[in-house]
């Protein structure tokens, strides 16, 4: 028989042995491997955690050989956003349109996969249970955080610019920085744009929402504290066309 790779189970965490095994793995990527750091990640049990995490769900992606969790994704769904008082964004983002939009709303963060499954079906796997869960909880709009590696906007100039000049959102969508900590992604013109330099630099999680339809809000964060440049993605499952939606969906 043909080796087909492994084969993975998504589930919700449910116990905190499984929050823990996430905030592992993010410790691993977020803090060992790309330079992050924050108030409550535990360096001596090597765990990424924040004062969020009791509020969001959390999706897990097991190897069914290993038994090892290899990917996670989080997830608060905007009622819950009212318990803790905030989404965890609105401190890099102005959500004020998003909130009086009367829209289902769904944050997203956190999202990684484990160095030995990137390329592989994992993230594809992670998707699938997101798409489930959306489709449950009959969520509408979809926004996160996700992160350039690096804090130098000059080295990020041409694929910052252009998110900004061809994927920004439309104004009833359309989220900004936070005045006091706004960085302009306006950077390069739009006809001194190289499309394709720009999209190597590109992130493979924000170029699978651009695929998905995705926009970005109006400018970025500097997240010293993290070492990344952060743009703000909105997906709008209503906006969304029926080839993205089978992508989506993992038809």
């Amino acid at each position: 028989m043909p080796d087909t790779g492994p084969t993975f189970t998504v589930k919700l965490a449910e116990t905190e042995a499984e929050l823990k095994a996430a905030q592992r793995l993010r410790y691993d990527v977020f803090v060992r491997e790309l330079g992050g750091g924050g108030d409550l990640v535990d360096h001596e049990a090597g765990l990424e955690k924040d004062r969020f995490d009791p509020y969001f769900d959390h999706m897990l992606a097991y190897d069914d050989g290993t038994g090892e969790i290899i990917g996670v994704y989080r997830m608060l769904p905007g009622e819950r956003a009212a318990e803790v008082g905030q989404f965890y964004s609105e401190d890099e983002y102005d959500l004020t349109v998003l909130k009086n939009s009367g829209r289902k709303l769904l944050e997203l963060g956190r999202s990684c996969v484990h160095p030995d499954y990137r390329g592989g079906t994992a993230m594809y796997h992670l998707w699938n249970g997101l798409a489930a869960y959306v489709t449950e909880r009959e969520i509408e709009v979809l926004f996160g955080v996700a992160s350039f590696h690096g804090t130098d906007v000059t080295a990020l100039a041409q694929p910052l610019s252009m998110l900004h000049h061809n994927h920004l959102a439309p104004p009833e969508l359309l989220v900004r920085a936070q005045p006091d900590v706004f960085q302009s992604m306006d950077l390069v013109a739009k006809d001194a744009l190289d499309r394709r330099a720009a999209m190597v630099q590109v992130p493979a999680l924000i170029k699978a929402y651009l695929r998905l339809g995705g926009f970005v809000g109006e400018g970025a964060f500097i997240d010293h504290k993290f070492n990344t440049t952060d743009v703000c993605l909105i997906l709008d499952t209503a906006r969304m066309n029926d080839r993205q939606r089978r992508i989506y969906g993992g038809a």
